[in-house]
């Protein structure tokens, strides 16, 4: 009897090690390893055309070490496109947006003007499944990154009360104290009052933020 009871808690205790390591691994979120971006606004004449073109082209675009990360409608104009793309390497990003391949593609899906791309770092993300599908994407130069970023990281609990939740943060390819910043908005008048406010202003000086900022507000699609 000793020895069953004695060879019965053993294994209990195995198990119930077991099941602990089990429930620790399975809510242990993984690092967060930082990623490149490359990032495409253009105007299209019909959203539904561009966008069944765009999809047929995922293998030219993985060719390219790109694959489809976002994609964004503007607000007031939902023909004007943001695309977010996961870019292995930037100089192979470049190339492809110079490629002839891709300006036909572009004009087939009746793209109109001139496309802007831009080159990221992706520093900071949460893609953590949220219901709001409003956007913005703030972009501004900063004096010194990481001076700016404890001033940020000092008013996160005031975005949150006034209508914003931080979804990404990166550092432009090319000039590292520009940054992009990426917020999703749960309350349009409260978020947009307080971008407007003297307050945000005051906080921007004392972060060092060069120039005026730009907004693109987007709903997301997928």
């Amino acid at each position: 009897m000793f020895l069953c009871f004695s060879s019965c808690n053993s294994s209990n205790t195995q198990e119930k090690k077991a099941a602990d390591t089990t429930a620790t691994v399975a809510t242990t979120k993984p690092a967060f390893t930082p990623f490149n971006v490359l990032t495409v606004t253009h105007k299209v004449k019909n959203f539904a055309v561009w966008k069944a073109g765009y999809l047929s082209h995922d293998s030219m675009r993985n060719a390219y070490g790109l694959t489809h990360y976002a994609l964004g409608r503007e607000m007031e104009d939902s023909n004007l496109i943001l695309v977010i793309i996961k870019a292995a390497d930037i100089a192979k990003a470049k190339e492809f947006t110079a490629s002839p391949d891709l300006k036909a593609a572009m004009q087939r899906g009746g793209v109109t003007g001139k496309p802007v791309f831009g080159f990221g770092n992706v520093i900071r993300n949460d893609d953590s499944k949220i219901d709001q599908k409003d956007r913005v994407m703030i972009t501004h130069k900063v004096k010194d990154f990481d001076a700016w970023l404890k001033v940020f990281d000092s008013d996160s609990k005031n975005r949150t009360d006034n209508g914003l939740i931080d979804r990404g943060l990166a550092r432009d390819a090319a000039d590292s104290n520009t940054v992009h910043i990426v917020f999703a908005i749960t309350d349009m008048n409260k978020a947009k009052a307080m971008m407007n406010s003297p307050e945000l202003k005051k906080k921007m000086t004392e972060g060092g933020v060069q120039g005026a900022p730009t907004f693109f507000f987007y709903k997301l699609v997928e």
